[in-house]
């Protein structure tokens, strides 16, 4: 029996197995309720519901305080002996890396074929407000942060849950953050397992072997890929998040500066198209044409694409931003609220422009009800100024999925840690166990498993978001503590006085 044979088998098996369970629990998480003649899953509502809430809670923080959050990444109000492993801007690109993938490539491209141009509109709308609740949930990932003897951190929802809930509730709370971190933690490695890492291997392999260099690929080739990327995903996984944050504070910038240009390259060339897409996106977000729903149609796309792109609120994010150096929490509060930004207000929305000016045939067809790739529109608009671009765009896909895989596979890590301990045994075990899952992934789609990884992703939002609720009052503390220090540090006073003074409200 070959091993193509054997690998469609098991992935036909396995996927019949847990149909059932996926299709449940899909059915659950993301349930939908019919508004103005379309669907609108109420776990986006409860996303944007969570936006709006601490957008109007915390003044506007993602528009006040945006050059500040700037300044912060800069490293102007660094402080010498604060705990942690890596710099601000370490941090923010290992987290970005989590996020920016083919969400920006693929799911914008499907965003504004459904939802038709305006989609965009609303995804930036989106990914505004999500700004917000990134800034909530990473001040409570440094607040309440454990860093352990030998240097590392420990971080994310299952810790900030647990904690942040007996401090709020005393011993009662404790019960209850206790078994929420639990849970928290669970769904972290489930996803991380199979949407961070199979996913992405899969769906890379998929596209390069879609290039006629590679004639469609083999199970040997398929192997021979995986093997290579998990010794390289473990190989950077072995150095914890001080290896990962090396790779990604330099392929991050890098892959989103290549994708830009490559916008941008199709944007100039088509430079007299721009006022009338600009003037399409801003109309069409208000009177679409050809969009189920209208209006709130095109609003419930494009909110879909970006919280489902920038995952503000599923409490990911504050597992890397954790580690970061500081001795204000709210400090790198105020670096992740710049997380959305790139990944939705700038990536997504580049993509999102030069489909609408390209006006590729592919897209047309999307619009007009045929079924067709989001990755294919994607690439059918590059190549409509750059023949050649699918290979770049193939290169960007592969970075972009290799440096989710990294960042995920420390989130796994920090989760299964939670679960089964830290001992260097443990550890050793789930990196093999990770990588393994790796060539996994680039053999069989496992499709049903994705699906359910995607339920339990943002079932983890709805735990994450209770918990923000609840600990906010927290982070209004730890925001007026940053800002008197803010303030003292621009008036050339000493760092040590944060340290005695009551946290006063600033305004920077």
């Amino acid at each position: 029996m070959s091993l193509d044979s054997i690998t469609q088998s098991v992935d036909k098996a396995v996927s019949g197995f847990f149909e059932p369970i996926a299709t449940w629990l899909g059915e659950i998480v993301f349930y939908s309720v019919p508004v103005a003649g379309t669907q609108l899953p109420l776990i986006v509502a409860w996303l944007v519901v969570a936006g709006l809430v601490f957008t109007g809670w915390f003044g506007f923080v993602q528009v006040r305080k945006f050059r500040l959050a700037i300044d912060v990444v800069r490293g102007k109000y660094d402080e010498k002996g604060s705990a942690g492993e890596v710099n601000h801007f370490q941090a923010l690109t290992a987290a970005v890396s989590g996020t920016v993938g083919l969400g920006n490539i693929a799911g914008v491209a499907v965003a504004v074929s459904i939802g038709g141009p305006g989609a965009t509109f609303w995804m930036i709308l989106c990914g505004l407000l999500g700004m917000a609740t990134k800034f909530v949930e990473v001040t409570l990932g440094v607040k309440y942060r454990e860093v352990h003897a030998d240097g590392t951190v420990s971080g994310g929802p299952m810790h900030y849950l647990r904690k942040g809930m007996t401090e709020r509730f005393g011993k009662n709370g404790k019960v209850v953050g206790t078994v929420l971190a639990g849970l928290a933690a669970f769904m972290v490695l489930f996803f991380g397992l199979f949407g961070g890492n199979l996913f992405q291997a899969n769906q890379s392999y998929t596209l390069l072997a879609s290039l006629p260099v590679f004639g469609g690929g083999s199970s040997t080739f398929a192997l021979f890929f995986g093997i290579l990327v998990a010794a390289l995903v473990g190989l950077v996984l072995l150095g914890g998040l001080r290896s990962v944050a090396s790779v990604t504070s330099r392929l991050v910038p890098a892959m989103a500066i290549i994708y830009i240009v490559a916008c941008l390259v199709v944007i100039v060339a088509n430079a007299s198209a721009v006022p009338s897409a600009i003037s399409m996106i801003i109309t069409e977000a208000f009177s679409p044409k050809g969009v189920a729903g209208g209006i709130i149609g095109a609003l419930i796309v494009g909110f879909k694409r970006a919280a489902f792109s920038n995952e503000a609120g599923l409490g990911s994010a504050p597992i890397a931003h954790s580690a970061v150096k500081t001795k204000h929490p709210a400090s790198e509060g105020l670096v992740a609220l710049l997380e959305p930004f790139i990944d939705t207000v700038v990536i997504c929305t580049m993509t999102a422009l030069t489909i609408v000016i390209a006006s590729p045939q592919s897209w047309l067809d999307a619009r007009a009800g045929e079924s067709i790739g989001g990755v294919t529109i994607t690439a059918d608009a590059f190549a409509t100024v750059m023949p050649w671009f699918p290979y770049v765009l193939t290169l960007a896909v592969l970075l972009f999925a290799f440096s989710t895989m990294i960042t995920w596979g420390y989130y796994c890590l920090k989760a299964w840690s939670h679960l089964f301990g830290r001992s260097k045994a443990s550890e050793i075990t789930f990196k093999v166990l990770y990588s393994a899952f790796v060539v996994l992934g680039s053999l069989m789609s496992l499709g049903t498993l994705i699906d359910l990884a995607d339920s339990v992703l943002f079932l983890l939002a709805v735990i994450n978001i209770i918990g923000l609720y609840l600990l906010a009052p927290i982070v209004k503390k730890e925001l007026d503590s940053f800002l008197a220090f803010v303030r003292r540090r621009d008036a050339g006073l000493p760092d040590e006085a944060d340290s005695d003074e009551e946290p006063v409200k600033a305004s920077v």
